[in-house]
C-alpha cells in the first residue's frame, strides 16, 4: 500500500553509487540505523548517500535532503545472512535539521515490551513480488504485520525445512512479524528499514528488516533484528 508523503518521516533510502539498495531509520540529527548485511561489501563510506524526507524514488522535492556518509559502523557479531548482529549505524556527514518530513524515530529501551499479536508497520521501497522480477516501486510502501513470538516463529521455520536442529533458526536478538498464511511481508530492497509499533501515542522502532525465506510465504514470517537488544551498543 502506498504511503502518504511525510507519513513515516524517519524512513530513509540508503543508496550505493546512486541506486537504492536498502532502507534505514533516522534516530538523531546525524545517525541512521540500518542492517549490517546492507553494508557488508568492502565498505567505503564515500560510495553511499542517504536520502531523507523522500516518499518517491527518483523524484526531487523541496523537503528532500541528500546527505553524504561520514562513517559506517557494523556490529561485530554479524557474519552472514541470518546471523546475530545484523545491525549497523551510519553517521551522516553533517547534522540534519528536523522538519515535518524528516524526524527521528523513538528507540525502545530493553525494559519496554511489545506484546505478541500487536499490529505494527514495516515500510520500504522493496520489491512487491519475490516470484516476479519487478523493479522497486517508486512510492514508499507500507504494510501492517503482527508481532510473532520467537518460539512460534522458530516452530514455523522448522516446518518443511532443513535447518540444523542443534542451532536456533531465530536468534536471541531477533523478532518476527507477519502472518502464518503469508501474503504480507517485507521483501528485497526493504532490508535495513524499520518495523515500527505505536505505544502511548509515540512510534518506536522495534525491529530492523533482516532476513526471511523468500517473501510472504506461509509459515515464513519476516525476521527482524530486535532493536532493544542493542540499546547500549547504539548509545
Amino acid at each position: 500500500m502506498n504511503a502518504v508523503d511525510g507519513e513515516w518521516p524517519w524512513q530513509v533510502s540508503l543508496q550505493y553509487l546512486g541506486s537504492h539498495i536498502c532502507g534505514g531509520t533516522l534516530i538523531s540529527q546525524q545517525w541512521v540505523l540500518s542492517a549490517a548485511h546492507c553494508l557488508e561489501r568492502p565498505v567505503r563510506s564515500e560510495d553511499y548517500q542517504v536520502y531523507l524526507g523522500l516518499n518517491q524514488l527518483d523524484t526531487n522535492t523541496t523537503h528532500m535532503v541528500v546527505s553524504n556518509v561520514e562513517t559506517i559502523v557494523l556490529n561485530s557479531q554479524y557474519t552472514s545472512t541470518g546471523s546475530a548482529g545484523d545491525i549497523a549505524l551510519v553517521k551522516l556527514a553533517n547534522p540534519i535539521s528536523f522538519t515535518n518530513y524528516i524526524m527521528p524515530i523513538c528507540l525502545p529501551s530493553s525494559s519496554v515490551t511489545f506484546p505478541c499479536g500487536m499490529d505494527c508497520w514495516v515500510t520500504g521501497w522493496g520489491t512487491t513480488s519475490f516470484e516476479v522480477n519487478l523493479p522497486f516501486p517508486r512510492i514508499l510502501q507500507q504494510v501492517m504485520v503482527p508481532l510473532i513470538s520467537r518460539e512460534s516463529c522458530e516452530q514455523m521455520y522448522r516446518i518443511n525445512a532443513a535447518y540444523s536442529p542443534s542451532q536456533p533458526v531465530i536468534k536471541s536478538d531477533q523478532i518476527c512479524a507477519g502472518y502464518q498464511a503469508g501474503r504480507k511481508d517485507a521483501c528485497l530492497g526493504d532490508s535495513g528499514g524499520p518495523l515500527v509499533c505505536e505505544a502511548n501515542g509515540l512510534w518506536y522502532q522495534v525491529g530492523i528488516v533482516s532476513w526471511g525465506d523468500d517473501c510472504a510465504l506461509p509459515n515464513r514470517p519476516g525476521v527482524y533484528t530486535l532493536v532493544s537488544t542493542y540499546e547500549s551498543w547504539i548509545e
